[in-house]
């Protein structure tokens, strides 16, 4: 049986406090960067999931990338992307990212992708085809690539991790405990391994959780120290914030100063760096998750 959070109907109705108002997406840079998205056919993961961090990311002149469509085989509880059978496979696709991101001129190129269970590979050709094709348009750049679960099909995870990137993500999401709530179709030691799989390969490795779930502290801090004894280097923790009505409701909106509470813990149990913040997503500030 899953245990559920226990949410008051005062809770599910009250206002967001005031730390987690986001100023509206304006400005020449922002413009610059809606207008290559949509000239190349693009999928931006700060579109589809709703990001409260787009309007100043995008007028930084950076975005994040979605590869494979928009479209994913999961159903995850917390997740404003589209749920359903994919259509989507472009051989193309590596070639428009890779322009793109040539075009905009990013520092630091972030790609992501939608769980893509029914292919064989997870998508893994298309993964490391659109990392080494930006690699020669762009040989600065420094990329971070934020993977699905593979569901253990560890050849994919190389194929995905092997084109040259500096950074490899893989999200966790949320606590042990609530997997089967928030992740019904992921394994939290399944996702543990793939970490681990990843620092044994050499990369720098990296997660994202999010608080307000109903999660407690002492299963936050259970989740850091699994994560360190699994190689992970770098974790981002941020407020989960219901996208629609139909997906999971917030639990608790977690006060910022828990979060650099959060921060300090997380890095006096081992991890590298730790990015912790009511507004923070996986992608924010990523440039300066490369060289720590």
């Amino acid at each position: 049986m899953i245990e559920l959070p226990v949410i008051s109907e005062e809770a599910t109705k009250r206002k967001k406090p005031d730390w987690l108002r986001v100023k509206l997406p304006v400005g020449k840079e922002y413009a610059k960067v809606r207008k290559l998205v949509d000239q190349h056919k693009l999928h931006t993961i700060c579109e589809s999931g709703n990001c409260p961090n787009m309007g100043e990311c995008w007028g930084a002149g950076t975005a994040t990338f979605m590869i494979l469509g928009n479209v994913c085989t999961r159903s995850c509880s917390f997740c404003a992307v589209a749920t359903g059978r994919p259509n989507e496979y472009d051989t193309d696709e590596p070639r428009r990212v890779a322009e793109a991101i040539q075009l905009m001129g990013v520092k630091h190129a972030v790609i992501t992708s939608v769980n893509r269970d029914e292919l064989k590979d997870r998508g893994a050709e298309i993964w490391y085809q659109t990392v080494v094709l930006t690699k020669e348009l762009s040989p600065a750049t420094t990329i971070e690539t934020l993977i699905p679960d593979v569901k253990g099909n560890w050849d994919a995870l190389y194929r995905m991790i092997e084109g040259g990137q500096e950074v490899v993500s893989h999200n966790m999401e949320t606590v042990g405990r609530l997997y089967r709530m928030v992740r019904p179709q992921a394994k939290y030691d399944r996702s543990l391994e793939q970490i681990k799989l990843t620092k044994a390969y050499g990369k720098r490795t990296k997660t994202g959780i999010m608080l307000g779930l109903g999660e407690t502290k002492e299963e936050v801090y259970k989740a850091m120290d699994d994560l360190v004894e699994n190689g992970c280097d770098i974790l981002t923790l941020g407020q989960y914030l219901q996208p629609t009505k139909r997906h999971i409701e917030v639990a608790e909106f977690i006060h910022p100063d828990l979060f650099a509470h959060y921060k300090e813990e997380g890095l006096r149990r081992g991890l590298k760096y730790v990015e912790s913040g009511p507004l923070v997503r996986s992608s924010y500030h990523a440039e300066r998750h490369v060289h720590v």
